[in-house]
């Protein structure tokens, strides 16, 4: 699993960060509210765990930004606020799940287990790269919500680059997915639709997403 857990307690944030690691899942620890909802609109998380008392937010308007951001996450509180009432309280506010601290860690490897599989087959509607948004379904590419109009290729192009961010993408593998056909008589084209891409998702902003890796591809890295 990929978790996130927003947790202000120091001690026990780095044991919940360690804990967690130590099983076998991947954990980013957020200190505060904004940072956790902030960390849900650049990345995809499996899971979340929410303490209640934030310093900067309340927790439950941090688990309603979670939700505008990641709208399928299964979200468990984690609190040391126990009373039926705000069990109750946080459960109709949106929570999946609610353990009161102190609490046995063995008991929230497993609660957070079962909230994972409860989502079953996940169908994937958008990416995102830093700034950068693709709508899968409706093909509708934005960022900072500046909307992007791409043409068919530039639009595979800019998917197959989204898919593999942060890594060297080859032009023998960019053209054999564009056109499965041999690259070697298209690498000029690749050319010129790579810069017309990166020319449409610079327009406007200061810095590039997409690098030239000399003698290798290109590279779209997030901002």
């Amino acid at each position: 699993m990929k978790v996130l857990v927003i947790e202000d307690d120091v001690v026990l944030g780095k044991a919940l960060l360690t804990g967690l690691t130590e099983s076998g899942h991947a954990c980013t620890w957020s200190q505060n509210g904004l940072d956790a909802v902030r960390l849900g609109s650049e990345q995809v998380f499996d899971v979340a765990v929410l303490d209640l008392m934030l310093p900067d937010l309340p927790g439950l308007d941090v688990l309603k930004g979670l939700r505008n951001h990641l709208p399928g996450i299964p979200i468990l509180i984690l609190s040391a606020m126990g009373t039926v009432e705000e069990r109750v309280h946080g459960l109709n506010s949106g929570a999946d799940d609610y353990l009161v601290k102190p609490f046995a860690f063995a008991e929230l490897i497993a609660r957070l287990s079962v909230l994972e599989r409860r989502k079953g087959p996940t169908i994937e509607t958008c990416l995102r790269s830093g700034s950068l948004f693709i709508e899968l379904t409706t093909r509708r590419v934005t960022r900072n919500d500046v909307e992007i109009d791409l043409t068919p290729t530039e639009y595979k192009l800019l998917e197959f680059l989204m898919r593999n961010s942060n890594q060297v993408v080859t032009r023998r593998m960019l053209c054999e997915h564009l056109w499965e056909s041999d690259w070697e008589g298209v690498t000029n084209v690749i050319e010129v639709h790579i810069n017309r891409l990166r020319n449409k998702i610079k327009k406007g902003f200061d810095t590039d997403l997409i690098h030239t890796i000399r003698g290798s591809g290109y590279e779209l890295r997030a901002d």
